[in-house]
């Protein structure tokens, strides 16, 4: 897992509503075709590095269905055009352009903005939600995730 340091200062341009751009790690830090987790404050982030579309993506790293920190482990594949993770364990599949999930169930992860510049990949991060305003989501066997922001 790559720790981010926390830092006050924003190399590049903030996102709307007061989110910043972080540095994740270098290009060669994720496997071809495979994810790494990076942690960012009290978040675990799944970048993901699809080769074979030359595109990036990066997501919550705990599955909902479980809530184990795992994504960053998953498979990577497409459906129908759609590129997706499948969690290690239990194979829920999840859109990794959208979160939505692919298998059928009315649970969804987190996806986050990427980019890379001069083999730095960065991940925009939006500012927390206030106390109370964070979306739970339950998926089909009661287990549930809170999401903020």
């Amino acid at each position: 897992m790559n720790e981010i340091k926390e830092s006050n200062q924003s190399i590049h341009p903030p996102l709307g509503d007061g989110g910043i751009w972080f540095p994740a790690c270098k290009t060669h830090d994720v496997p071809a075709n495979g994810g790494v987790c990076v942690k960012y404050k009290n978040d675990q982030i799944a970048l993901f590095h699809f080769t074979r579309r030359d595109e990036w993506y990066a997501t919550q790293n705990m599955c909902p269905h479980r809530q184990q920190m795992a994504l960053s482990r998953g498979m990577l594949g497409s459906q129908n055009g759609e590129p997706k993770i499948a969690c290690p364990f239990h194979k829920k599949t999840f859109s990794l352009a959208t979160g939505e999930c692919l298998s059928g169930d009315e649970c969804s992860i987190k996806t986050y903005p990427v980019k890379v510049e001069h083999d730095v990949v960065f991940i925009g991060m939006q500012p927390p939600a206030p106390k109370g305003e964070e979306e739970t989501i339950q998926c089909n066997d009661n287990h549930s995730t809170n999401f903020y922001g």
